[in-house]
C-alpha cells in the first residue's frame, strides 16, 4: 500500500488496515489512557480480535465510501491516526478526527496528515465541507481544528455523555473555497522565505 512522506523527521500517513491489528493493539495499549481521556475511540480494541474488528469495520467504511482510516507513524512506529468519522460524497460533507499516544504529540504529525486529507477530500473528491468535532475539554483538539484554519461554528452544549460527565462539543469547519485560498497564501508565504 502506500504511505505519504509528512517530512523530514520520518513521519508518514499510510491506511491503516485490518493486517495492522496486532500493531495497532500495541499502540492503543502503549497510550490508552491519554487517547481516551476525551473520546472513546479504541476502548473496545483489548485483544487483536477486537481490534480487527474495529479496523475491519473501517475497511468496511470504505468500501462503502462512508469512512476511512489512516495511520500517523514516526520511524516505522505507529503512534496515532487520522480518520473520516463521517464521509458523505453526495452531500459533500465529512468529518475527520484523530488520536495520537503521547510519543506522537508535539511534533505537528496530526497537522500535516489531516492537510494532506484535506487537500485530497477537496481536490480529488468534490467534498464541500470538512468538519472537526472536538471536546471542549480537548484543548489539543481544538488547538489542531485552529492550526488548521477552521473556524469555530458553534459549542454543542452537553451533548456527549463520557466518563459519567456530559461533555461540550465543539464544531469546527472549513468550506472548499476557504481551504483553497489559505493553501495558497501558506504557498507564497513559503516563497518569500526562500
Amino acid at each position: 500500500m502506500y504511505a505519504i512522506p509528512l517530512g523530514d523527521d520520518g513521519a508518514e500517513l499510510r491506511p491503516l488496515e485490518t493486517w495492522h491489528a496486532e500493531e495497532f493493539l500495541a499502540h492503543l495499549d502503549r497510550g490508552r489512557e491519554f487517547i481516551t481521556r476525551h473520546i472513546p475511540f479504541g476502548t473496545k480494541a483489548t485483544d487483536v480480535d477486537s481490534a480487527r474488528q474495529l479496523l475491519q469495520s473501517y475497511a468496511d467504511r470504505r468500501a462503502a465510501d462512508s469512512g476511512f482510516l489512516h495511520g500517523l507513524w514516526l520511524d516505522g512506529k505507529l503512534v496515532g491516526g487520522l480518520l473520516f468519522r463521517v464521509f458523505d460524497a453526495a452531500t459533500g460533507l465529512c468529518e475527520i478526527g484523530c488520536w495520537l499516544e503521547p510519543a506522537g504529540t508535539g511534533r505537528g504529525l496530526v497537522t500535516r496528515g489531516a492537510r494532506v486529507l484535506i487537500d485530497w477530500a477537496f481536490d480529488e473528491r468534490g467534498m464541500h465541507r470538512v468538519e472537526w468535532h472536538a471536546s471542549s475539554a480537548n484543548t489539543p483538539s481544538v488547538n489542531a481544528a485552529r492550526r488548521l484554519g477552521m473556524m469555530r461554528e458553534g459549542v454543542l452544549r452537553e451533548s456527549f455523555p463520557y466518563r459519567g460527565a456530559r461533555q461540550d462539543t465543539e464544531v469546527w469547519a472549513v468550506l472548499a473555497p476557504e481551504w483553497r485560498a489559505a493553501r495558497e497564501a501558506r504557498a507564497r508565504a513559503a516563497q518569500k522565505d526562500h
